[in-house]
């Protein structure tokens, strides 16, 4: 089985050393061939897009490795959400994943691999659930203060729009001109052929 090692340290000053050496230790117990240690040092681990993370996950999908060991579940990563996604990426692709100290395995000989993924897929949503109460919340709550949510409404020369259009100037044209869209300077004209 060819595998991948993954470590991460929220701060550059940490080191992987441990993680990674009883991550390789772990390894070689089974006789597994490490091919390849991936190493994340400064990244925080809510982050979706990390350098050895990227490349990790773009080897797992060329099929370079069959599994992925880490130490632990929060050293892949802290979002739920993300973790959902990742894992299930690895599901589709083939690759197993393992967090070595918390005998997480998602093996599909394994009956409680499945298990897992949909008790994790169920926090996830959850989370999602939680954040989008918050956001609605604070919008009320925005609201509530007068707080003017949206766009600010685009002012425009009407009457420039119409000569600029007469002149035989285009949409993109007079948009770029007037510093507006293209939708509004559209808008404009369709509103003034109306008239």
């Amino acid at each position: 089985m060819r595998v991948a090692i993954y470590a991460r340290v929220s701060t550059a000053d940490q080191k992987c050393e441990m993680q990674l050496s009883e991550l390789r230790e772990y390894c070689h117990r089974r006789d597994w061939k490490i091919a390849g240690e991936y190493v994340d040092t400064g990244w925080s681990g809510a982050k979706r897009s990390r350098p050895e993370l990227d490349r990790l996950m773009a080897d797992a999908r060329q099929h370079k490795i069959d599994c992925i060991v880490v130490w632990k579940l929060d050293r892949f990563g802290r979002s739920v959400a993300n973790l959902v996604d990742a894992l299930q990426q690895l599901q589709c692709w083939g690759v197993r994943f393992l967090a070595t100290t918390q005998s997480i395995d998602t093996d599909q000989a394994n009956p409680t691999s499945q298990l897992m993924l949909h008790i994790l897929a169920a926090v996830a949503e959850f989370e999602r659930e939680l954040i989008r109460e918050r956001v609605k919340a604070g919008l009320v709550a925005a609201k509530a203060r007068g707080t003017r949510l949206g766009r600010h409404p685009a002012v425009i020369d009407r009457l420039r729009v119409q000569e600029l259009s007469e002149a035989g100037l285009s949409v993109r044209a007079i948009a770029g001109r007037l510093k507006a869209s293209r939708s509004v300077v559209g808008r404009l004209l369709v509103s003034r052929k109306r008239i």
